[in-house]
């Protein structure tokens, strides 16, 4: 249910949807409902969304926004990554309260993993 003046949908750009949507169905379990061959959008995520066909891409380095799961299971996610095609780009590291990797997905996004432990 969307709520007042709350973040309600998140939109990214993918220069190959195909391999991201795959990318997010493994990893995550994501499922996708497209709407032409330029728009997917998934749902029941924690924040609804779409990818949208664009030779762009957001990494935080060049300012983009940074979205982060959480994992129970760091390391397994972590292997998810890796075995999708996923790049890692910061490997896991220790912080106050928990711990955290970096990753770029097929299209050239960049996303977190988070958890409490390793």
């Amino acid at each position: 249910m969307s709520m007042h003046e709350k973040l309600d949908y998140v939109e990214f750009a993918a220069r190959n949807l195909t391999a991201t949507k795959s990318f997010f169905n493994a990893v995550f379990g994501w499922e996708f409902q497209d709407y032409g061959d330029e728009y997917s959008a998934f749902s029941g995520q924690g924040m609804n969304g779409g990818f949208y066909q664009a030779d762009l891409n957001s990494v935080s380095a060049q300012g983009g926004a940074l979205l982060v799961f959480y994992s129970n299971n760091i390391e397994e996610t972590y292997q998810k990554v890796v075995l999708s095609k996923g790049r890692i780009i910061r490997e896991i590291f220790e912080f106050p309260g928990g711990c955290r990797f970096h990753f770029i997905e097929p299209s050239g996004n960049e996303f977190a993993v988070w958890s409490e432990s390793r």
